[in-house]
């Protein structure tokens, strides 16, 4: 999930849609943070982690860091990995690594949906 992110010490819900200075700095872009979630489909234990981008080593890594998180709460084994069709999960060997690691069968859920 993509999400904009919000200056530090708040944005123009605290402060007023006048917030800024000059021209610029009221029109500047600040970017997004990316929300990655992990949830065990019999357990629905989740495990969610706010990150910089979707690349496909940060999705690697996040994949890796969810399968420690649930074998830490007594879920060794990860059967399958379903997820949606972007690049950076089809295309990624960083992710393909870490499904292999896992001994995970990677599944994609249907385009469009």
């Amino acid at each position: 999930k993509k999400i904009g992110k919000i200056p530090d010490g708040g944005g123009w819900r605290a402060h007023g849609r006048s917030m800024g200075s000059s021209a610029a700095k009221k029109k500047a872009r600040i970017g997004y943070d990316y929300v990655h979630s992990m949830v065990d489909d019999h357990s629905r234990l989740a495990y969610s982690e706010i990150l910089p981008d979707e690349k496909g080593a940060t999705c690697g890594a996040f994949i890796q860091r969810a399968a420690a998180y649930f074998a830490d709460h007594g879920i060794p084994v990860i059967e399958r990995v379903i997820t949606d069709n972007h690049f950076s999960y089809r295309k990624s060997n960083d992710v393909a690594a870490a499904m292999t690691a896992l001994g995970a069968k990677h599944k994609f859920i249907r385009p469009h949906c």
